[in-house]
């Protein structure tokens, strides 16, 4: 489908999973368990519709709902999943047809056939909630059904992309008798077609899934069910897992915890997993915002932020210094904020805020979300307000709430400063750019970049070698950088605890870093 080979050997390199913690690793790899395999994270879904949501909401609809591509283990080009086959029928890469899986239902029994493929996408962009991912289809013109299994989807412009966009969550097929063309469903409840049913869940604390027996896709479950327990921090999550009360933990571990699990528990029943990955942690700044809205603060800050600093002493080197949005390990890195800012200086910094008439320090308020992001976030942006305070520069006002209430506080334009993380929707380098900028982002914030949107951006999409389009990309990180609209901090590793006697673990994470829960199970010898 896609000559990616370049990108494909840089990327397995960067999302391999290593053994770095615990003891035995035979096990039977079937299915069979009859207890539920209970996964930890500190990452709740804001919402159980996939037309509302582009976050981490995604981990669960992986599980229970179904999308036309997806990526089986090994993987890191989508591959048919509801569908049978997908494929460009052009040469400009305007034309992308699907063709479904024969006799696909969803999990109540109600038929999963072309329509209802049409009718999840076409909802997605007629509900346009803010910030959601109606901003993933901007090259989408239409959606044409052929008959009840054949869908065809007519891009407005060159794409390469787009099957990558089709393999996200937030793709999800939904069916038309249970799901609003224009509205969210708000019952509370799902019928997907993934591996999984949601059999019950509870907002913030569990969700608890079972096999699917109307599932068909290329998931081989090697579990019959699993409970996903949301937690409010890595210690309460931790506790946890050396109690037994869970068997897995991903998403939120804290350094601490990590630093410890590497130690003394590799002895104790646990394993630690551990692998390169490109999760993200940034600033988002309102241009709005009578002090975020002036370049010169932005570029002040820019100069003064010690990411070394925030790395050793708030993560414990679990994380890596980022100075691009677009992480290492992708095709088009570059680390454009050093080369332009260097080492941090509060002389260079006051220079910046002198030539733009600012002579007496700067007053701004910080937000963060307090149950996102693991339990360092509150750390490190007391680190942040140190750093800046400290430089006599600004005068900090850090602030937070939990995620729910901050998510919609950002959409509205609330916060002069706010932090944001960012798993990708997917393996590429686009993924890292396309989402912030445009007047429909996943930020809420509009932020025009013409020169991204309207140039860059397409060029590169006529590009199906990913590989190829390293001018493309290096240009739009220097836009980036100069505009410092969006102010990259670190990037993330992969770590997953689990009990030693759980399999399954180094298979579970998709390019996307969402975990597979059908890959898990209990270990039946050793």
């Amino acid at each position: 489908m896609f000559n990616r080979n370049r990108f494909l050997r840089q990327l397995a390199a960067a999302t391999s999973i290593t053994l770095v913690a615990g003891c035995g690793v035979f096990s039977s790899g079937s299915s069979g368990d009859k207890e539920p395999i209970v996964v930890g994270t500190t990452s709740a879904p804001s919402t159980l519709d996939p037309a509302a949501s582009w976050d981490g909401s995604w981990e669960l609809f992986r599980n229970i709902y179904q999308t036309l591509l997806s990526y089986p283990n090994g993987a890191v080009t989508p591959q048919p999943d509801a569908a049978k086959s997908c494929a460009f029928t052009d040469l400009s890469n305007r034309t992308y047809r699907c063709v479904l899986r024969p006799n696909m239902k969803f999990a109540d029994g109600d038929t999963l056939d072309a329509r209802a493929v049409k009718h999840s996408i076409d909802r997605i962009r007629k509900i346009a909630v803010r910030g959601g991912p109606a901003g993933l289809l901007g090259s989408l013109d239409r959606v044409q059904v052929l008959g009840d299994r054949e869908v065809v989807f007519h891009l407005n412009k060159p794409d390469a992309t787009f099957p990558f966009v089709l393999a996200t969550p937030a793709m999800s097929i939904v069916d038309p008798e249970d799901y609003p063309a224009d509205a969210l469903r708000t019952d509370g409840k799902v019928f997907g077609s993934g591996p999984y049913i949601l059999q019950s869940y509870e907002e913030g604390k569990k969700a608890e899934l079972v096999t699917n027996d109307h599932y068909d896709g290329f998931a081989q479950r090697k579990n019959d069910a699993v409970t996903i327990r949301y937690f409010p921090d890595s210690t309460q999550m931790v506790e946890a897992l050396r109690n037994k009360k869970i068997d897995v933990t991903y998403r939120g571990l804290a350094a601490s915890d990590i630093v410890e699990l590497q130690g003394r528990d590799s002895q104790k029943g646990i394993q630690l997993l551990e692998g390169a990955g490109t999760e993200i942690s940034y600033l988002v700044f309102n241009p709005k915002d009578p002090w975020a809205g002036k370049l010169a603060v932005r570029k002040a800050i820019a100069q003064l932020v010690d990411r070394p600093a925030i790395v050793h002493k708030v993560y414990k080197d679990t994380v890596d210094p980022l100075y691009s949005m677009i992480p290492a390990g992708l095709v088009g890195h570059r680390a454009g904020f050093f080369d332009d800012f260097g080492e941090p200086s509060s002389s260079k910094a006051r220079k910046i805020l002198v030539k733009a008439g600012i002579k007496e320090p700067v007053p701004l308020t910080l937000w963060y979300t307090t149950d996102r992001y693991g339990s360092e976030t509150a750390p490190e942006f007391r680190e942040l307000k140190s750093q800046l305070d400290g430089s006599g520069l600004f005068r900090v006002t850090l602030k937070s709430r939990p995620w729910k209430t901050y998510e919609a506080g950002y959409r509205k334009g609330e916060y002069p400063v706010f932090g944001r993380g960012w798993f990708p929707d997917f393996p590429d380098a686009e993924n890292f750019i396309a989402p912030f900028v445009g007047d429909q982002n996943a930020l809420g914030t509009p932020y025009p970049a013409p020169r991204i949107t309207n140039n860059l951006l397409p060029e590169s999409r006529r590009q199906s070698d990913r590989g190829a389009v390293v001018r493309e990309f290096e240009e739009a990180q220097q836009i980036l950088v100069d505009d410092a609209r969006l102010l990259p901090l670190w990037q993330g590793k992969q770590y997953v605890a689990a009990s030693e006697d759980i399999s399954g673990g180094e298979r579970a994470l998709d390019p996307s870093t969402i975990m597979a829960m059908w890959e898990l199970h209990r270990k039946t010898s050793w």
